[in-house]
This record gives structure tokens, sequence and C-alpha cells, in this order.
């Protein structure tokens, strides 16, 4: 059983299919018959698990098993204690609410690579750093939910998922590392 950590970059695709000349998991990764257990949109980067077990890739990804996830966002804005406790508490986005979750405002992680393209920036609009840690994950659920409390992503980097993290296993962009799948702890991948 295979557990590669990958740290996706910025718009490339969470796939292996090549799609419009569009950079894909196939550009990075060499390993045959692995696939991704979840997805990040191509406008997100950061940590992604692969693996060649079906029954592992299904207990990584489905919320059942409840492996937090954690992201790192850069909004545009200053978060105040109200806009905290909301996306903290459960959130309605119309056509579904949110489980509770942790969210704090952090400063820039120091470990943290440039991105590239980098984030525009506007000398009057002020940006902070927030850690969302979710142990659900459905479509776009970050951005949707910092724009409903007025604060809108600029920048989503998913650092963790269950005790794996590139914190503790620092790869740039692009790069990969195998792991034993105990790493990522609440007994998955025994």
């Amino acid at each position: 059983m295979s557990l590669i950590l990958f740290n996706k970059p910025f718009q490339v695709l969470c796939q292996f299919s090549a799609q419009d000349g569009r950079a894909t998991l196939a550009d990075f990764v060499k390993i045959p018959n692995v696939y991704p257990a979840g997805r990040l949109d191509a406008d997100s980067e950061g940590l992604l698990l692969l693996t060649d077990d079906g029954k592992l890739q299904h207990d990584i990804a489905h919320p059942d098993h409840k492996q937090p996830k954690t992201y790192l966002v850069q909004v545009e804005g200053l978060p105040d204690a109200a806009s905290l406790a909301r996306l903290r508490a459960p959130l309605n986005l119309g056509d579904f609410t949110t489980k509770p979750c942790k969210a704090v405002q952090i400063a820039e992680p120091d470990w943290l690579w440039p991105r590239n393209p980098p984030i525009r920036s506007r000398a009057e609009a002020p940006t902070s750093w927030l850690a969302i840690t979710l142990q659900e994950g459905k479509n776009r659920q970050v951005r949707r939910m910092t724009a409903a409390v007025g604060l809108p992503t600029l920048r989503l980097v998913r650092s963790a998922i269950g005790a794996l993290s590139l914190a503790s296993h620092p790869l740039m962009p692009g790069e990969w590392q195998r792991v034993e799948p105990s790493e990522l702890g609440n007994g998955l991948g025994k």
C-alpha cells in the first residue's frame, strides 16, 4: 500500500488525465495506479494525499471518518470576534449548513512558500490569515464560508489532513514523498 503526500501547486488540476493543455497530477507524480484521496480546486494549493489502496482512499476522503482538514486562508479584510464566531458556528450557505469548525486568526506561516503568480495586493485593502479546520469538505466550502462573513478568500492552502501536515513534512509546490499510512492517525491506514 502506498500513501503519497503531494504539495499541489496553484492551477494544477486534481486528476491524472490530460485536459486542454492544463497541468495535472501526471505532470508531477510518475507513480502508476495512485489516485487522489479527495480533491483541491485548481485555484487552491497544498496538501493532497494519493494512494493505490481504494479502501484507504475512501476512508481519507469520507467525512464519516472525521479526518480533520486544516486550511490556511489569506482573506481580504480584518476578522473581528463576530466574524470568527460565525465561521466556527454552523453557517447557512444556502444549499447546505456547515458543521461547526475551528477558525482562528494567525500570522502568515513562516514556512509558507510564495505563490506563483503572486496574490494581487491593494494598499487600501488589508489582508489577514486564518486557519480553518473542517471535519467536512464540500465544494468550495472554505471560500464560500469566508465570503459569507465578509472576508473574501485571496489564497487557500490546505496544510493538513489528519495528523499529516506540510509543516512537519516540508514540501515545495510540485514535490511529493511517500509516508506510512499509519501516520494519518485516527486508526486509518492499518
